[in-house]
């Protein structure tokens, strides 16, 4: 079922109150505008109307919880590759689940589950993507940290794309390629084929190998990241000598999105 919207609060909202409701699997809420979008930890997602990308889906995995985590990787690797094959530009992923292009943010995932014990009974994944936004279109608090394919685009940094110098990006074929390469990631995730995965997350990762700050509920710690378990986790070795694998929380990488 797709669920198209000329203007919506979040997305994210809908679509956990049409899951509630008993909403099928695969149901995709797509707006052309938000008010109220979100990210995650409590931020906002600065969602204009007919610049960008604002589309939710909801998923009733038949999965562990720790094992549905891996949705939010899948989705990133998704989101890279439909750019990639629509767009001509290789984006990449700063974990767990920000797509990053010359530093700054182009899209963010927010991953929402409804649980019980170890029981998932479903899962909703949002999606926001700046596509045409202009250089002068962000707000002054996000300028320095957020940017669009298009800005990068025209910023001459990209000479494989598809659409041109100058030109629109068609929002319909992204989300169209988004949804294509999410059910065969998320095909594999059901078979068992996370390895796959989490070896093309790698490929396009902008964090491994860079030096980040872990914030969270048990401190604040600084290091290198070196790895992605096969659950997602990533593994920082700390300067405190610790190698910790870091489930959640905010995680900061060196040169990116204001960081320094």
């Amino acid at each position: 079922m797709l669920d198209v919207r000329q203007t919506a609060g979040s997305t994210n909202t809908i679509a956990k109150e049409m899951a509630t409701k008993g909403a099928k699997e695969g149901t995709v809420i797509i707006a052309l505008e938000q008010t109220a979008g979100r990210g995650r930890m409590g931020r906002s997602f600065y969602s204009p109307k007919g610049s960008g990308i604002y589309l939710s889906i909801i998923l009733r995995p038949r999965l562990n919880i720790e094992d549905s985590l891996l949705l939010t990787t899948c989705t990133a690797v998704a989101v890279a590759r439909a750019i990639a094959g629509t767009c001509g530009i290789r984006t990449g992923i700063k974990w767990p689940n920000d797509i990053v292009l010359d530093g700054k943010k182009v899209c963010g995932i927010l991953t929402e589950m409804n649980s019980e014990m170890e029981r998932v009974n479903f899962l909703v994944l949002g999606i926001g993507i700046n596509v045409n936004h202009e250089e002068g279109d962000f707000p002054d608090e996000i300028k320095d940290r957020a940017t669009s394919l298009k800005c990068y685009a025209d910023s001459g940094r990209e000479t494989s794309k598809k659409e041109g110098h100058g030109s629109v990006f068609p929002r319909s074929q992204i989300i169209g390629r988004i949804l294509l390469e999410l059910e065969e990631m998320y095909s594999k995730i059901n078979k068992g084929f996370t390895d796959e995965i989490i070896d093309e997350w790698r490929s396009y990762s902008a964090t491994l190998g860079r030096k980040v700050k872990i914030t969270g509920r048990d401190g604040e710690y600084e290091g290198t990241a070196k790895d992605v378990t096969r659950d997602g986790k990533l593994v920082v070795d700390c300067t405190d000598g610790i190698t910790r694998e870091v489930v959640s929380g905010e995680v900061s990488v060196r040169g990116l999105m204001g960081y320094v």
